[in-house]
């Protein structure tokens, strides 16, 4: 096995782990709290220091850094490298403490911003604002760990920050569990979960970029040359980061209005979705991007190009049997995993709406994962942010076609028309991404084989078939146990899997076809 291939494959590994154990979380957060005002309260306290975060952790800084972090590596040494980590950590720390005081002293403004819907209900806004001033710290300590990961990435240590958001599900775990009889509204104790987490993920991290010899020394010069690319870097990123915030917000504005539960429905949907985007689509852009850099900086464009085209094969050929799953297993996986006591037969049938309408965009939301670095690892960040534009302003129209129709005639699911949208917007940008590449000449797709097309579509098309067959009705899903749902559930998964696998390889296709040689 290569080494890019074995890196992708830890990668994915340690946040298969991590998924497992965050669906376990949400078994937990449904069963307890199930699907309601208060659950809607603190998906929305928590998921606006996660817009933060998503802005200044995981995507414009992550992308701005680690191309610089690569050309420091590559062309200064290791004394301007250490220069470097010292300043741009005293930087993040400043800009990071700031945002932090402004979010605790303006929680009740920013949940009516995020959620203006929540005030029709006696208590929400009020229960979501005295949350948001414990969960909002979490930006602080996560964008620090995002800058701990990104540098860990960069050497090639990929498990550790691939495991860090285990930290994350096992606080929230304990949270519900043992922290929650002791609060007069129980639910407030999943803030405190998310809070202790951002500590625990950080402490994680420290002793191993110790380790490397990479920990930094926060300090703060204005004029430092490298922070300064890695800013003029950030924000066209923070703008093209900031579009898929705005389209989440605009979704939790418009679920706000909908009927009670809409919010946490589409939360437990996009959970689902987000597995396989995790495990293969962040896995690969989160191995490519550093390997992309570092072509880049040596002027490979032979390498570059190889790198992209492999890491699209590899997104295609898990992305189609994932979303075709989803979708055809939406009920079977939400009334095996969460549908239990306060989660009921209902929110089951809402989630399994917004899964399925989620889950077909899953192939764009990671083949826009795969080819977004293709720009960022150039230093390029504005053509992205103008797609993104484009792709934003396109799902706020799609919000508005797919939502408002069903929510005026009254017909139940109106929510699922907000993850119908964000779908289709999704295939937009990952289109406009892929011509910007092949326009641009930094993209030569490499040969096909016939076979490749033949054998993914044969196996497709078996594997769909042979799970509508076996899938057992809706009212037998219910009668059952848990113990039997799941072992149903893992069967079907199992013959599903099992079935794409094997036509592939009657196919012709084999795993070596798909690794990609080192020739660095």
């Amino acid at each position: 096995m290569n080494r890019i291939f074995r890196s992708t494959a830890i990668v994915s590994g340690m946040t298969l782990i991590s998924r497992i154990l965050g669906y376990l979380r949400d078994m937990v957060l449904a069963v307890t709290f199930g699907a309601g005002a208060t659950t809607d309260a603190f998906f929305v306290a928590f998921r606006i220091p996660n817009f933060f975060r998503r802005l200044f952790a995981e995507g414009a800084f992550s992308q701005a850094f680690v191309p610089v972090f690569a050309e420091y590596r590559e062309k200064h040494g290791r004394v301007a490298l250490r220069d470097l980590l010292d300043h741009t950590a005293g930087a993040l720390l400043l800009a990071l403490t700031l945002v932090t005081l402004i979010g605790v002293l303006a929680a009740p403004w920013l949940i009516w911003v995020f959620a203006p819907g929540l005030a029709q209900a006696d208590g929400r806004q009020e229960l979501a604002a005295q949350m948001l001033r414990i969960t909002f710290p979490y930006l602080l300590f996560i964008s620090l760990t995002a800058m701990a990961a990104g540098i860990l990435n960069s050497i090639g240590r990929f498990a550790i920050p691939a495991f860090t958001p285990v930290f994350l599900n096992l606080a929230m775990i304990a949270a519900a569990l043992w922290g929650a009889p002791l609060f007069a509204e129980p639910v407030v104790a999943l803030a405190w979960g998310v809070f202790l987490a951002g500590v625990l993920q950080l402490a994680f991290q420290i002793p191993f970029l110790v380790r490397a010899g990479l920990l930094p020394r926060p300090r703060f010069r204005r004029a430092h040359a490298g922070v300064r690319q890695i800013v003029r870097l950030m924000l066209p990123a923070i703008l093209g980061t900031s579009v898929v915030q705005i389209n989440l917000l605009v979704d939790t504005v418009i679920a706000s209005f909908l009927v009670a539960g809409s919010i946490s429905w589409l939360y437990f949907g996009d959970r689902f979705v987000e597995l396989p985007l995790a495990l293969f689509g962040i896995a690969i852009a989160t191995v490519i991007l550093p390997r992309l850099s570092g072509e880049h900086a040596r002027a490979d464009g032979a390498a570059y190009g190889r790198t992209l085209d492999w890491a699209l094969r590899l997104a295609l050929l898990v992305a189609l049997p994932a979303a075709a799953g989803l979708i055809v297993l939406a009920v079977p996986i939400l009334s095996a995993l969460i549908q239990y006591n306060a989660f009921t037969e209902h929110d089951t049938r809402m989630a399994a709406m917004a899964l399925a309408a989620y889950a077909l965009g899953l192939p764009a939301f990671i083949l826009i994962k795969v080819l977004a670095p293709g720009f960022f690892a150039r230093q390029d960040t504005r053509t992205p942010v103008k797609i993104a534009v484009i792709a934003m302003l396109a799902n706020m129209g799609l919000n508005v076609a797919f939502v408002l129709p069903w929510y005026l005639s009254g017909t139940p699911g109106a929510h699922a028309g907000l993850a119908l949208a964000t779908s289709a917007s999704a295939y937009l940008n990952a289109g406009l991404l892929y011509r910007g590449l092949r326009r641009e000449g930094i993209y030569h797709p490499g040969p096909v084989l016939p076979r490749f097309r033949l054998g993914l579509g044969s196996a497709l098309a078996v594997m769909v078939a042979l799970l509508v067959l076996l899938a057992p009705e809706w009212s037998q899903w219910t009668d059952w146990s848990a113990a039997r749902r799941g072992a149903v559930l893992l069967g079907l998964i199992g013959a599903g899997a099992g079935s794409f696998l094997a036509t592939l390889w009657i196919a012709g296709l084999r795993p070596r076809q798909f690794l990609l040689h080192d020739h660095a």
